[in-house]
């Protein structure tokens, strides 16, 4: 080879390298461009609906306040402190206005401003949902990838059976029981209370673990199921076949052509698990004594704070889009497919 030849040689793969690099920050950004043509329309017309929703359920601060034998008098005076007497629109201006600034606005029950009430039930939330999916991901892909790799056999069977069993568990039931046995029982975990993490790692992690092993075993089940139906379809496509015959490693087709392409729907349904068990996580909250965001949104629902209610629906309509365009991005990132924008 002459001397030209060499020098070209690492020209071309740099040139190579920048191609790829240009191609992947396209990828990336035409994914934040969809999820932000999607999200913005679906915010607006979220909260609009949301905020559409108090003046159809009749409720006012004045009843809340006053109490039902309160006067017209009384409460036009402080509908109008609240601002209600103006027209709908420009009330709900000024709550989108105050909403985009991050402010959610005041209780109606105790005049608490609602971000900061939202912030310190979503923190706990939050640190338990986010573990419950760390356990869920570690331990579904564990099964899923064990069992795709044994399909039809006994252990196979075996999974799927588990799967199947904890998936109709009631996290309230798992919690009652893992209370029972492994903190009243064994002594091993605290039954009740939240310790933030910055109290310390280990009574934090002590703290959430519980109800995290409660809320995770939906996700298990899921992420499980989805994983090995994924694996074992990629396993039998004509790609595969190739990568056998041209002698690769059985590690590298695993990693390079199985796993990246059957990968994608387990991790698509984590686009909905994380929302799903920040939001439903009351009745789990209730048993260990949490004073979550699921609590907080159960106990303004009963109360009739629409305000707070609003801003839970806000928070979650955040987090839902948030985690979905993540989701989004480590699919285009990971799966061939996504890739090839199939």
């Amino acid at each position: 080879m002459t001397t030209t030849a060499l020098r070209a040689v690492p020209g071309e793969r740099r040139g190579a390298a920048l191609a790829r690099l240009r191609h992947t920050l396209g990828r990336v950004l035409g994914v934040l461009a969809r999820s932000v043509a999607i999200f913005v329309p679906v915010f607006l017309v979220a909260t609009f609906v949301t905020f559409a929703l108090r003046s159809l359920s009749g409720l006012s601060p004045a009843r809340i306040q006053l109490g039902e034998e309160a006067t017209p008098e009384a409460i036009q005076r402080i509908e109008a402190q609240w601002g209600l007497d103006k027209p709908f629109l420009t009330q709900y201006w000024d709550w989108i206005t105050g909403v985009l600034h991050g402010e959610l606005g005041v209780s109606w029950v105790n005049g608490a401003d609602i971000s900061t009430l939202i912030g310190l039930g979503l923190g706990v939330s939050l640190s338990i949902a986010t573990f419950a999916l760390l356990i869920g991901v570690v331990v579904g892909f564990a099964l899923g990838t064990l069992a795709a790799l044994r399909p039809t056999t006994l252990i196979d069977r075996a999974i799927t059976g588990l799967v199947t069993v904890i998936s109709v568990m009631p996290p309230f039931v798992v919690g009652i029981v893992l209370v029972a046995v492994l903190a009243v029982g064994l002594g091993l975990f605290p039954s009740a209370g939240y310790v933030p993490a910055e109290a310390g790692i280990g009574p934090w992690l002590a703290h959430i673990t519980l109800p995290a092993l409660a809320l995770s075993c939906d996700v298990v089940a899921d992420v499980a199921r989805q994983l090995r139906t994924g694996l074992v379809t990629a396993r039998g496509e004509n790609y595969v076949t190739g990568a056998v015959v041209r002698g690769l490693s059985p590690r590298r087709i695993f990693f390079g052509h199985i796993l990246r392409n059957g990968i994608g729907p387990a991790l698509a349904t984590l686009g909905l698990k994380f929302p799903a068990l920040v939001g439903a996580s009351v009745v789990t909250e209730w048993i260990f004594g949490l004073q979550g965001f699921g609590r907080f949104a159960n106990d303004s629902a009963q109360a009739g704070d629409v305000p707070a209610v609003q801003g839970v629906l806000v928070v979650s309509i955040v987090l839902v889009v948030s985690f979905n365009l993540i989701v989004n991005l480590v699919l285009a990132r990971v799966t061939p497919a996504s890739q090839r924008g199939v």
